[in-house]
């Protein structure tokens, strides 16, 4: 069940304290709130995080091996040694190489740099080393992004007769490389342990040449931005100094990512339109193309790389798009009973599974772990939910696995084929032992709730606290109301503009809950707050992101369900297998449901007052407010609403006809005992009255709004009901003398039909 949570609670006391830092700072009381539920508790504390900058970076020699690591490299230069940096195939991996490359030349070192494409897997290998000694003879091995798990690795690199330094951020193995090894999670005096991998090569830049590694910082934000590490602490730091550079330059090698000029760029910037071309380097096989495109000053160069790395996301994109329909597939068929989801297949990319794995967790709110089957070996990678620690929950199960790393939210894990089903079942053991069921509940945390009109000057506090991303994320608020004003932005767009009480927001892709918001039902808006500018003028709006519904009160939607079940009707039926049963039958059912994979239908509200139950499952209106398949009611639901994903369907109530899309060649169990169909019958097929409504309609048609008959019924254009309106316009629309080609409406005058030939009327006249 989806929850709405808030993201702090104080005591009396806490009011006080942060009433206080409010007067003091001079910041909203709601500003100063969300800083103290974050750990930004005094004002010292709140002015260090509202100007981060990079008088806040801690001395490089806090971390433990750097003063052995500047020796070691100062020799090297000193005795013109060889030295090759040996990086990884991601964003970090490449910016962290990039750091390390143009610091060691201003050192004075000419290094050779060395990036791995992804099918020799992750970190130093074997067959990389033999490859880079035969070609260079290096003296001096600096990792970048990688190597602290590769122990073995390292005294391979020494028995060759090369000096290692390990400098990498991920989780600390049992045994380390016996070498120099920088890594903040080490327990030494650095008190920040979360640096990314080009972070740490930032912080070794330092370290060699001082003040002048800050220019490279724009490489180090994207890296950090790019590897999901929390921006708080030195990362909030290295981000917003870094972002200057980005905003003050538009030559730089990523510029032409970008696009735009005269925005502000933010962190969201780097996320969406710099770290996927980035990745996507690597993802595509070519992971040195991003090297050289940050090495490289000749423009037409620049351009080139630029273009080729667009062109390598466009098709990363696709191939995503095309491994996430297969492994949707494949969990359709074999189920979603458990904590974690596993599939494997030989035709996957292994540079594309992490990508669909994090947007199965994110959708189906568990860990999910997608690998490619080579040999007798499966490769894979782990993503998670934010409540659960992949990394742990590997490790209590490493008996069965070959390898693994990575952090609490992402890891690599590779496992021999026949040990597939016992890492599931172990994985599924450790997380039932370990976490509720409510760590694997849709859950969104917000910092307040909307109750009278909006501040401007929150709303302009809100923006010093970017950057925003993991660790610090966007507030969240939300607001509870009845009916809003709906409409879309422009004729036929998936996009809504809403209007409530206190705030104008705009809801991306949200179409499909305009009958949600437009009907009278309660539910809660969860929105983040925007300052627009429109001609000079700042505005404050809300951006939609979810939409809650209040389940305790389906039957305030009457009107609205009565409108939808008639939509629905008005579709074709569809095959499926049927199978009647009795009230108790279906209580039964709802009974003894699982977590996941049950869903519970009912057409008419009132339908619920006969399954007590049903108010200990979410229940939805018109459409799932989650996509996990965890055991649901769901009232009136929309034609295009996909339920397809659940194992078992239940009609609490039998329908006016099989017409759910979703449904086809399903079974599915239908109480017979309660009618679904109560709202139908209660509209009238009568001759005349339908001849009303043309008239009505055909006098208002220049005046008609909307690009369907549902949209333009719902704006109550003539004077019927919502549902009798949308009735009319179907009925005329199915007999050809209305029609919505191009968006509006058109009524063709003089045309000679009968009422039966709509299928529809002949449904609503069979009901009564």
């Amino acid at each position: 069940m989806k929850k709405i949570l808030p993201e702090y609670e104080y005591s009396e006391g806490q009011l006080n304290i942060i009433g206080d830092l409010a007067r003091r700072t001079g910041l909203c009381p709601e500003t100063v709130k969300i800083l103290y539920g974050r750990g930004i508790d005094d004002e010292d504390k709140i002015e260090r995080f509202i100007h981060p900058s990079r008088a806040h970076f801690v001395s490089p020699y806090k971390m433990s091996g750097m003063k052995e690591a500047v020796e070691l490299i100062t020799r090297a230069r000193d005795e013109g040694w060889q030295v090759v940096v040996y990086g990884d195939y991601d964003a970090d991996g490449v910016c962290a190489s990039t750091i390390m490359r143009g610091v060691l030349e201003r050192f004075g070192i000419e290094p050779v740099v060395y990036v791995p494409e992804r099918t020799s897997g992750y970190g130093l290998g074997e067959a990389a080393i033999d490859a880079i000694f035969e070609e260079y003879f290096p003296q001096l091995f600096i990792t970048v992004d990688c190597g602290i798990s590769n122990a073995e690795e390292v005294e391979y690199i020494k028995e060759q007769g090369a000096e290692v330094i390990v400098t990498d951020h991920h989780e600390l193995p049992e045994v380390l490389p016996d070498c120099i090894c920088i890594n903040p999670k080490i327990n030494d005096g650095y008190p920040y342990d979360n640096l990314c991998g080009a972070g740490v090569a930032f912080k070794v830049g330092c370290a060699l040449i001082g003040e002048s590694a800050y220019d490279f910082l724009d490489f180090a934000a994207i890296a950090t931005v790019a590897d999901s590490v929390p921006l708080t602490g030195e990362n909030r730091d290295i981000v917003a100094e870094g972002l200057k550079i980005i905003n003050k330059s538009g030559d730089k090698p990523y510029s032409q990512f970008i696009g735009r000029t005269g925005e502000t760029i933010t962190a969201q910037t780097i996320a969406f339109a710099i770290a996927p071309k980035i990745n996507a380097a690597g993802r595509m096989g070519d992971a040195n193309s991003a090297l050289e495109l940050f090495c490289a000053d000749d423009p037409k160069t620049v351009f080139d790389l630029s273009v080729k790395l667009t062109a390598y996301n466009s098709e990363r994109q696709k191939c995503c798009d095309e491994l996430y329909l297969s492994a949707k597939s494949k969990l359709k068929e074999k189920g979603v009973q458990g904590r974690v989801i596993m599939l494997w297949d030989e035709s996957w990319n292994t540079g594309f599974v992490g990508i669909v794995a994090a947007r199965l967790a994110e959708e189906f709110a568990r860990p999910a772990l997608l690998f490619v089957k080579n040999g007798h070996m499966l490769k894979g990678s782990a993503r998670s939910v934010e409540a659960v620690n992949i990394f742990e929950a590997l490790r209590a199960c490493d008996e069965v696995i070959a390898e693994f790393g990575g952090h609490s939210q992402a890891a690599g894990v590779n496992i021999e084929v026949e040990n597939f089903p016992l890492l599931e079942q172990l994985l599924n053991k450790y997380l039932d032992e370990n976490y509720p069921v409510g760590a694997f509940a849709p859950t969104l945390y917000i910092s307040g709730e909307l109750t009278s009109p909006v501040s401007q000057k929150f709303a302009k506090e809100l923006e010093m606290l970017e950057p925003f991303g993991v660790g610090f994320k966007r507030p969240l608020f939300c607001l509870s109301v009845n009916d809003c004003s709906v409409r879309p932005v422009r004729p036929q767009s998936p996009h809504l503009s809403v209007k409530s009480r206190y705030i104008d927001l705009m809801y991306f892709s949200g179409a499909q809950y305009a009958g949600i918001l437009e009907c009278p039902a309660p539910k809660k808006l969860v929105f983040e707050y925007n300052i627009s500018t429109f001609r000079g003028k700042e505005y404050v709006k809300g951006f939609i992101r979810d939409v809650v519904y209040d389940s305790d009160c389906p039957s305030q939607a009457t009107e609205a369900i009565a409108l939808n079940n008639l939509s629905l009707a008005a579709l074709p039926e569809i095959g499926c297998e049927v199978c009647n049963i009795t009230a108790d039958e279906a209580r039964a059912k709802m009974e003894n449901c699982g977590y996941y994979g049950t869903l519970f239908v009912a057409f008419e509200a009132k339908t619920l007052s006969l399954y007590p139950r049903a108010g200990q499952l979410e229940v939805n209106l018109f459409t799932l407010s989650n996509r996990n398949l965890s055991s649901a009611v769901l009232v009136s639901p929309q034609a295009e609403c996909d339920i397809s994903g659940y194992e078992e369907i239940v009609f609490l109530d039998k329908p006016a006809a099989m017409t759910l899309p979703s449904l086809k060649g399903k079974r599915v169990y239908v109480c017979t005992e309660a009618d679904g169909a109560a709202s139908l019958k209660e509209l009238s097929a009568d001759r005349q009255k339908l001849i009303d409504a043309f008239r009505q309609i055909t006098a208002a048609a220049y005046s008609i709004e909307g690009a369907t008959a549902e949209e333009a019924a719902a704006k109550k254009p003539i004077n019927f009901t919502p549902a009798e309106t949308f009735f009319a316009l179907k009925v005329f629309e199915q007999l050809g003398i209305i029609s919505f080609e191009g968006g509006r409406l058109t009524v063709y005058k003089g045309m000679k039909t009968q009422l039966t030939q709509s299928p529809l009327y002949n449904l609503i006249s069979g009901l009564n």
